[in-house]
């Protein structure tokens, strides 16, 4: 419940999803590089565009640094992480404000498959 009653007091904006989408696709890019602390970046940038939670890009941080995992697999996790919270920001959007967002087409198929 806490999650709807924020959206409602702090509506997303067509610039946030943006600017989430951007980071995320980035990311991707740069994980593909196997530039896996950059994207790391990217992707924590991405998840914390309009927060839900403010702790939750620190709490997943803890739980890989307390585990032994290697850096593409901690990339990895903030990418799922990050592909999550950029669908629920799409979806916070009013049916007008999602056509201002050309939202990637390979995101959006796997956007689809999640519902």
């Amino acid at each position: 419940m806490r999650e709807e009653s924020m959206a409602e007091d702090n509506s997303i904006t067509v610039e946030e999803v943006r600017s989430a989408q951007e980071s995320l696709k980035n990311g991707i890019t740069l994980h593909e590089k196997k530039s896996f602390k950059e994207s790391i970046e990217e992707f924590k940038k991405a998840a914390m565009t309009h927060p839900f939670d403010s702790k939750h890009v620190e709490e997943l941080g803890t739980k890989l640094k307390s585990g032994s995992y290697k850096l593409q697999q901690e990339s990895i996790a903030y990418m799922g992480c990050a592909a999550v919270h950029l669908n629920k920001l799409i979806q916070g959007l009013e049916d007008s404000q999602r056509q201002e967002v050309p939202v990637d087409e390979s995101l959006m198929s796997a956007f689809k498959e999640w519902q």
